[in-house]
């Protein structure tokens, strides 16, 4: 064992690199390591393209254009998923509006997405 120790101490003693064949080596390194990151990129586009199952644009298009009318909702334009719906708010600020729209499903003891507010607006 103390052998081996005294042969180890004695390679990286007897290593001796000057400032440029070090930086030569760094440099070296971080390219090998973007060409490989450059390579498994291209790998991962390559076989996104041929697995991949993603809707054309020309498709998605033609989809919202063809949903049907759902409550108030006029046709074309598709609601976040879990919405109910546009809500109008009149003289009230966002935040105000989503603390009470909060305040309202926690009193009700429903989930906010099951409730459909369709204005808010400051009475005095």
């Amino acid at each position: 064992m103390m052998n081996l120790l005294l042969s180890a101490e004695a390679a990286i003693e007897e290593v001796d690199l000057s400032i440029g064949q070090g930086l030569s080596y760094s440099l070296l390194g971080i390219a090998v390591v973007f060409a490989m990151l450059l390579a498994l990129m291209v790998v991962i586009k390559i076989m996104g393209a041929l697995l991949g199952d993603k809707p054309k644009k020309a498709d998605a298009a033609a989809k919202v254009d063809t949903a049907p009318a759902q409550g108030g909702i006029p046709a074309g334009k598709v609601p976040a998923p879990g919405s109910l719906g546009d809500i109008a708010i009149h003289d009230v600020p966002e935040k105000t509006a989503a603390m009470i729209m909060a305040i309202v499903a926690d009193e009700m003891n429903t989930p906010l997405n099951e409730l459909r507010f369709k204005s808010i607006k400051r009475v005095d």
